[in-house]
């Protein structure tokens, strides 16, 4: 199972064009009986499904610019995380939560909220999603990941495989061993409880396919070749035992990991992914967004 989590070269890139000031204001909170960083300006989660366009006028007009939304969310060249992407479809949600709305892309509501981000971000777009846009939000969600910047000059290092707490057997994916930080196994368990809280026992998702990989592993994999490219990390956020990848479904005729768009773009559109997008910050989780299914515990240091 390929996952593609950020490298250093795309780091180098990424930090290459990072535009100043791109960060929140931070303050300390409790999460999961440890201290972690969040952001002081959150804003409301979207309704998992979305709301009708017309729920969602805005003063002014924007209905151009909700126009050319709905015209290019599914073929605009992007390349939010380095690789050639058609469309921003699959960072709709993770956008909307970013902008505060609830609304969908194609309204007037989203393009007036977008606009008030851009223009709070110095990103002259005018309610249009364009790829100065999407380059910025994507900047400001990775460094929201606190192993991007522990991993930015070496990997980290990897905690003791035996102080590492084993999921049960049923919240394994296919019933493999999947083991990981106990303060994050915790938070997990309270977060899926949560979820079917919300979405019903009927939902099966949120199971871990994968959890702590070490240094060794890490390396057996580089050996088979294509390591410290964007397919494929030299240094995983996997090695710290707080990194977890969930089952959240499947396109047809895919890989429930395969990163080929249509699969990506399915996940993205399913109502766990929706729910962990706009709560899963609450229990300490943040996600890496070209992989809808790889999300990541920041309630105890790296």
């Amino acid at each position: 199972m390929a996952v593609l989590c950020l490298t250093f070269i795309a780091l180098g890139v990424i930090a290459i064009r990072m535009p100043q000031k791109t960060m929140e204001p931070l303050v300390a909170v409790q999460r999961a009986g440890a201290t972690r960083q969040t952001h002081t300006a959150a804003p409301p989660p979207p309704v998992v499904g979305g709301v009708s366009a017309g729920d969602c006028g805005a003063p002014g007009d924007f209905a151009a610019a909700a126009n050319d939304n709905a015209a290019n969310i599914s073929v605009m060249a992007v390349t939010p995380f380095g690789l050639p992407e058609s469309g921003w479809a699959t960072y709709a949600p993770l956008v909307a939560r970013e902008i505060g709305t609830a609304c969908a892309p194609q309204t007037a509501g989203f393009a007036y909220r977008l606009a008030l981000w851009q223009s709070a971000h110095a990103v002259a777009a005018g309610g249009r999603l364009d790829a100065a846009t999407l380059s910025k939000m994507s900047t400001i969600w990775l460094l929201r990941r606190p192993f991007v910047g522990a991993s930015h000059k070496t990997c980290p290092p990897s905690p003791d495989e035996a102080t590492l707490m084993q999921a049960d057997t049923m919240e394994a994916y296919g019933g493999k061993k999947v083991l990981g930080r106990a303060g994050a196994l915790t938070a997990y368990r309270q977060m899926v409880e949560a979820a079917r809280r919300d979405l019903g026992q009927a939902v099966p998702q949120l199971r871990i396919a994968s959890a702590y990989r070490g240094p060794i592993e890490e390396a057996v994999r580089c050996a088979l070749g294509g390591c410290g490219t964007p397919a494929k990390a030299r240094c995983s956020a996997h090695r710290t035992g707080l990194a977890f990848d969930f089952y959240l479904g499947v396109a047809p005729g895919s890989n429930a990991f395969s990163t080929d768009p249509a699969n990506r773009l399915y996940l993205s559109q399913t109502p766990t992914y929706h729910w962990l997008v706009s709560n899963a910050d609450r229990f300490g989780f943040v996600n890496y967004p070209y992989e809808p299914w790889h999300w990541e515990w920041t309630g105890e240091p790296i």
